[in-house]
């Protein structure tokens, strides 16, 4: 089968489709017993990427929660999921669904996880497929982590297979669940390959756990650090910018030498499907629900003669998967373009087989850029964000007018190219409120933020309710 999350279903799904996956995943089943070949293990770590992807089953608003909150979107759609107008509108609550689904999605993963890390080493079994699932699950295990505190800030930790009466514990500080990501990215990094064959398709690599290394510490503003593992990420020779930056957007060209970790969905009517494809298509459109609208104010950022815009925004009279986009598609009058597909590729709306691409090497270029010009380091901050213009001036109607290269040697002046750099280079990836609260500016972009609040949201109060020991984020 062409992408790894289609096999982490449980056999009732896919029976049809692939013999890999023919058990159901170990939270239902005794694991004391059930590891006993590597066929186990290797279901057993396929059942621990579910919890990944956009598809109809997760419920995963993890792209509400970066993008409606921001400058990028306001909320469409017809009002039939409160969460996402709360979202838009800084409303929402510890009771708001999204963040309840969210949680509970990710610990699902976590766990699974740590059933694999502590049942797979005894298995008797070839050491290097063996070091491969225990590698993948140390980078899973992070990668959930890491988007539990950019969502939540400080989180429990369990490293480990809890029993039940063990689970109650309170929030372990941010600072301390980004040492054990970085310390699981590590481990994973000595365990996994650098790539893998077509088969096995969208596993975790060794580059994605050096990439999500460097981004935590980016996150945790050590820039020099952030730049050690950006090292690492090029030492590997692997990766490099599409000449087509729409390459990183369509079925037939994912997986490609600018995926570094790319989150599969695939189109078989199973619920393993990215169902932005839905979401974030017009109810002008059969099917379509609408739920994001660009904002005037994103697509004006734009230099006019950026191809980005045009990659990412529909406006009037544009091609639009199929049919004419029009003013009346939107209150904005603006669509998103990204992870969306024409109704002749897929066989329904919600099971779309856009991957999302959770790290571009065109994002590990800006994190080096941003980290260097943090540093001071000016001129050598312009050379990677030179390459990222480089590619979509290239592809621009008029190239020698379009994004010429920085020059400044102010400091702050090529921190705010950079910011505005991702702006154009990552929209709709699911990235921009989450580098306003980083950066510190939010306050000044988005008027309802509250400082000292709205830098995390709200623990889900039926956890709360569940565990006396979680104690509620400030202001909610």
């Amino acid at each position: 089968m062409k992408k790894i999350i289609a096999i982490a279903l449980s056999a009732s799904l896919l029976a049809s489709c692939s013999d890999i996956l023919n058990k159901q995943p170990l939270g239902i089943l005794d694991s004391g017993s059930y590891f006993q070949t590597a066929d186990d293990a290797v279901q057993a770590v396929n059942a621990a990427y579910q919890s990944l992807t956009f598809s109809v089953t997760n419920n995963n608003f993890y792209w509400g929660f970066g993008v409606l909150p921001s400058d990028e979107a306001i909320v469409g759609g017809d009002g039939s999921r409160p969460g996402l107008t709360e979202l838009d509108f800084f409303t929402w609550t510890p009771r708001t669904q999204e963040f309840t689904d969210f949680w509970a999605l990710n610990y699902k993963g976590i766990a699974q996880c740590n059933v694999v890390l502590e049942r797979v080493p005894a298995v008797d079994m070839d050491p290097v497929l063996k070091n491969r699932i225990l590698g993948e699950a140390y980078f899973l295990r992070a990668y959930y982590y890491f988007l539990l505190t950019q969502v939540f800030g400080d989180v429990p930790l369990y490293t480990r297979v809890t029993p039940p009466d063990e689970l109650k514990v309170a929030k372990t500080p941010v600072g301390e669940v980004r040492r054990q990501i970085i310390a699981d990215c590590e481990t994973a990094a000595s365990l996994l390959p650098a790539q893998h064959n077509s088969v096995n398709t969208g596993r975790a690599t060794r580059g994605a756990a050096f990439a999500l290394a460097a981004k935590t510490c980016l996150y945790n503003k050590d820039w020099e650090q952030t730049l050690s593992w950006i090292e690492k990420v090029k030492s590997t020779g692997l990766y490099g910018l599409m000449p087509d930056y729409l390459d990183n957007f369509r079925e037939n060209t994912q997986n490609n030498q600018e995926s570094v970790w790319e989150i599969q969905h695939t189109n078989l009517e199973s619920g393993v499907g990215n169902s932005l494809n839905q979401w974030w298509l017009s109810k002008k459109v059969i099917d379509g629900y609408g739920f994001a609208e660009v904002t005037q104010a994103f697509f004006d950022s734009f230099d006019p003669l950026d191809p980005r815009r045009g990659f990412t925004i529909a406006k009037n009279n544009d091609q639009y998967f199929g049919v004419v986009y029009k003013n009346s598609f939107s209150s904005t009058k603006l669509g998103v373009k990204k992870y969306l597909q024409p109704t002749a590729e897929v066989t329904q709306k919600a099971d779309g087989d856009i991957n999302y691409t959770a790290i571009r090497y065109a994002e590990v270029l800006l994190w080096e850029a941003e980290a260097l010009a943090e540093l001071g380091r000016v001129e050598e901050a312009k050379a990677p964000l030179e390459l990222v213009r480089a590619r979509s001036r290239a592809q621009a109607a008029d190239p020698a007018a379009t994004l010429p290269p920085v020059t400044t040697a102010d400091r702050q002046e090529i921190i705010q190219a950079i910011r505005k750099e991702r702006q154009y280079e990552l929209g709709f990836e699911c990235h921009r409120y989450f580098d306003l609260v980083r950066w510190g500016i939010a306050g000044t972009v988005i008027p309802e933020f509250q400082s000292g609040k709205h830098e995390v949201f709200p623990i889900p109060q039926t956890e709360i309710d569940l565990n006396p020991n979680l104690v509620q984020n400030p202001g909610y």
